[in-house]
């Protein structure tokens, strides 16, 4: 048995004309507007692929300056055979294997990390609702499920609750044993929405509520 927590509490009042629709549209869009942008900032940073580029580029300045600085100074650095090392690497040949595996390695690490800087990140933070328009903040994902299978456990009749969180749902899975389930699912549906807008977390799509028979 499944519903949503817009069906549980449409029934507690239909009324409302064309202006209480207007404002309800704008409230929504609103509200998403901000969603967006909260989750937008609150997306994590290019951590795994900026901390080899970094350490590659360190690498390859350090090299090149000790290199410079022993040609001047004629330091031990500058008795390195390079016209030696220069003969042997263009010894090498693009059709040899090494030489073609290492080539492909490097194009497909490029490749790599171009696409982990241009794909936008999947933030493990809910935004949460904040009072000031220059201040985001967030709870984590696992947080959040589990302060909502906390407020779903706590519903009467209701032995154990599972929550799971997607792009556009959330979904809270709880187990009874009760003959009647639609007065457990109203109450699940309202004590989850409860507790999502007391934290004030801005999830996208509905709350879902499914009931099953007995615990897995």
């Amino acid at each position: 048995m499944t519903t949503t927590l817009q069906d549980i509490l449409a029934g507690s009042g239909s009324g409302g004309g064309a202006g209480a629709t207007t404002g309800g549209k704008a409230a929504a869009e609103e509200f998403q507007d901000v969603r967006r942008r909260s989750v937008r900032l609150l997306r994590p940073g290019r951590t795994p692929a900026g901390l080899p580029t970094a350490l590659a580029v360190s690498a390859v300045l350090v090299v090149s300056a000790s290199v410079t600085v022993g040609l001047l100074t004629r330091s031990p650095v500058a008795r390195i055979p390079y016209r030696r090392l220069v003969n042997g690497v263009g010894a090498w040949h693009w059709s040899d294997p090494a030489t073609f595996a290492a080539s492909t390695l490097a194009v497909a690490a490029g490749l790599v990390m171009l696409a982990l800087a241009a794909l936008p990140g999947r933030t493990r933070l809910v935004p949460l609702e904040s009072g000031d328009p220059h201040m985001v903040i967030g709870i984590t994902r696992s947080g959040l499920r589990r302060t909502l299978r906390e407020a779903a456990e706590a519903v009467e009749e209701v032995n154990g609750a599972r929550v799971r969180l997607t792009s556009r749902i959330v979904e809270v899975t709880v187990f009874t044993d009760a003959e009647r389930t639609g007065p457990v699912l109203r109450r699940t549906g309202v004590a989850v929405g409860d507790r999502l807008a007391g934290l004030g977390a801005m999830c996208a799509g509905d709350v879902v509520v499914r009931l099953r028979r007995k615990k897995a």
